[in-house]
Parts: structure tokens; C-alpha cells; sequence
């Protein structure tokens, strides 16, 4: 079919111009077809469709070659050229959509805890795209904050915006080693009595669901001593202050290093998991994509 410009000009199908430099390329119509992810039979109908639309053979074709005719080859260096003056704009264009960086809201804890310690693994591929950390607990009104995604937690409804998923969450009671085999060890959930339990405002039953979830009975979940933010509790946890609930995601390497210890076996699975959100009518931008494969690549490596 002819794409005409609103001027007049006459421009073939573009698959076809692709199949037909892929064609020339190699000159073979199946290694074409597995470089365009296509079969052998769709790159043979577009070359034909080309060849139709200029009136003109391009390629001639034996039992197990092909190769140009003087007319292809003649058409070959100007589509060549047009392909890579396209592909130099494009690369152009992304640079400078790239040019500026990317603001990306998320909560502290998850920013000390898990973002920053990779985030030299993503200047590595990405040198030239500035990254700024918005820390906060509230949920940003993306754009209107100055923020380009976030990282939030939740059940992965947001309207508006697409969530990626980047890994579900669990929780469990972490101590100090020196507590865990102390004096009053932690061999059993039932010896938590003797001990100060730790509480994260921000989260105030995460006690109350591990204790239930385990199948706990005789602990009071609400007494002990509490903290505006879960960095404080799994601080005053590695101090000695007493047992605190983790979230997996956002342990660190607390227990590879032996900062803190993990007298429990059991862990009970929240009803949240953390997301990747991006504003759906941005979700495509080269910068946001560039993250978010950069993001879900390292929460499947760390799952």
C-alpha cells in the first residue's frame, strides 16, 4: 500500500524498506527473517510487496541463493543511508530525552537499605542520566512533585499509574546475636516473654500479625518500645533494645554480616509487596524505561 505525503511524496511501506536492507544485508531471506523476528515466509511477501510497489525486481532468486539485481543494488546505499540517519536521530532524540535525569520518590528506609548500595551498578550502564532521590513517606502526586516514579508499597492499585512489581514481602523477629544466645536465649517463639519488643509506628501490628501468623499465643503484641521509622527499630534491635520485626526487603545485609540474627524460622507473608509506579502517559519515556529495567533486573537477581 502507498504512504503518501501530504505534499505528494511517495514512500514504500517501511517493513518492507526494512526487510528488503536486511535482505540485501545478508542476502538470505531466512537469516533476514531471524534477525526481524519474523518467519521466511513474511520477509519473501514483503520483499515481493516492495517489488510490486516500485514496478521493479530487485532481488533475482535461484533454488538456494539469492542476489541483487542491478536495480537493487543501485536502491541499496540511499535506504542504507536513511536507516542510519533515522537511527542517528533516535539516538539523538533519547540523549536528550535522558538529558536531566530522573527523580524517583521512596521511602527512606528503602532508599538507605536497598537503592543506594546498587545504585553504582546503574550508573555503570546508564554514566550519562543524573539520578535524584526524593525520600518521603507520603505518596508523591507524580508529576506535579517534581517526581518522575516511585517506589512505593502497597497491593499495586494505583489508578492512573503502571505498577511493576519488584518483590512480595515478609516479615520475622530479628535480634542482636549476643541476644539471640544470650542469658535468656531465643530458642522458641514463647521465650519473645521474656524479652522488650521493638515497634515500628509506621507499622504498628506488625507484631500482632507475626505473632498470629506463626501461631503465637501468649505474647502481648503491644507492649515494648517504639520508633518513628523502621531504621531506628532494626538499630535499637543490633543495640541489644530489644527483638524487632524485619521486613525482608529491607534487612540489608544485616544477617550476612551477623549484625543481626534471626532466632526464628518462622515468617508470614504481608498482604503488600513493593511496586515500581510510573504515571501512565509517561511510562514509555527513554529515562523511565532505562530505570525500570535497571530496577527490575536487580529485584529478580535479589529476590
Amino acid at each position: 500500500m502507498t504512504t503518501e505525503h501530504r505534499y505528494g511524496r511517495r514512500l514504500p511501506p517501511l517493513n518492507a524498506l526494512r526487510a528488503f536492507e536486511a535482505t540485501a544485508r545478508h542476502l538470505s531471506f531466512k537469516r533476514a527473517a531471524d534477525e526481524l523476528h519474523v518467519t521466511y515466509s513474511a520477509v519473501s511477501h514483503q520483499i515481493r510487496t516492495l517489488e510490486q510497489f516500485l514496478g521493479i525486481a530487485l532481488f533475482r532468486r535461484f533454488n538456494r541463493s539469492i542476489m541483487l539485481t542491478p536495480a537493487g543494488k543501485s536502491y541499496l546505499p540511499t535506504i542504507r543511508e536513511a536507516f542510519d540517519k533515522v537511527d542517528q536521530a533516535t539516538l539523538r532524540l533519547m540523549n536528550v530525552s535522558l538529558s536531566g535525569g530522573i527523580t524517583i520518590s521512596c521511602f527512606p528506609s528503602f532508599a538507605a537499605r536497598w537503592l543506594l548500595p546498587r545504585l553504582p551498578g546503574f550508573f555503570r550502564q546508564n554514566p550519562d542520566l543524573e539520578v535524584h532521590i526524593s525520600a518521603t513517606q507520603a505518596f508523591s502526586h507524580i508529576p506535579r512533585d517534581d517526581v518522575d516514579v516511585a517506589i512505593r508499597y502497597g497491593d499495586g492499585n494505583w489508578p492512573g499509574f503502571r505498577a511493576d512489581k519488584l518483590f512480595d514481602d515478609w516479615i520475622f523477629p530479628v535480634c542482636s546475636p549476643a541476644m539471640a544466645d544470650g542469658s535468656l536465649p531465643l530458642r522458641h517463639p514463647q521465650d519473645l516473654r521474656h524479652h522488650r519488643l521493638l515497634h515500628d509506628t509506621n507499622s504498628p501490628d506488625d507484631w500482632k500479625r507475626w505473632l498470629q501468623g506463626a501461631g503465637v499465643e501468649g505474647i502481648d503484641a503491644g507492649r515494648g518500645l517504639s520508633f518513628s521509622h523502621s531504621m531506628l527499630v532494626l538499630q535499637a534491635a543490633a543495640e541489644g533494645l530489644g527483638v524487632a520485626i524485619a521486613h525482608s526487603p529491607l534487612l540489608g545485609d544485616d544477617l550476612a554480616t551477623g549484625r543481626l540474627a534471626r532466632p526464628f524460622q518462622e515468617f508470614v507473608p504481608t498482604q503488600s509487596a513493593y511496586y515500581f509506579i510510573s504515571p501512565e502517559h509517561n511510562a514509555e519515556h527513554p529515562k523511565i524505561i532505562a530505570f525500570r529495567e535497571w530496577i527490575m533486573s536487580e529485584s529478580a537477581a535479589n529476590a
